[in-house]
């Protein structure tokens, strides 16, 4: 079924919206990560909610999926593809915003920089 938006900012958000998205794709900004790497740096995101967030990105054709193995357990890795890697920009625009509003407010701090997103777009 063919998806419709109102306009581009509703279909981004499509892509990248949620908790987790854009720090997924932080991550996978640096290098492919395997989901257990990826556990470790986002401590707080439960493996179902991980799993669902993957695959909605994989299905966008934002990031590629890599089974490795002949014989289970296979090792599974996820990587930024072309069009992944073109949300760079946005994604390091929104992370320089948020620091920027971080500053301005006295019960916000930043504990990152956003230099994974900068990975994307050396990449």
């Amino acid at each position: 079924m063919k998806q419709s938006y109102n306009n581009g900012v509703e279909a981004t958000l499509g892509v990248i919206s949620g908790k987790w998205k854009p720090q997924l794709l932080c991550y996978l900004g640096n290098r492919p990560q395997r989901t257990c790497d990826l556990r470790q740096e986002l401590p707080a995101i439960s493996q179902k909610v991980l799993t669902q967030q993957l695959r909605e990105l994989e299905r966008d054709g934002i990031i590629v999926r890599h089974v490795y193995g002949e014989r289970a357990p296979f090792k599974v890795s996820y990587e930024l593809t072309a069009l992944g890697k073109s949300l760079g920009q946005i994604l390091v625009q929104m992370s320089e915003w948020g620091e920027q509003r971080a500053t301005q407010l006295p019960d916000m701090e930043i504990r990152n920089d956003h230099a994974g997103f900068t990975h994307i777009l050396e990449g």
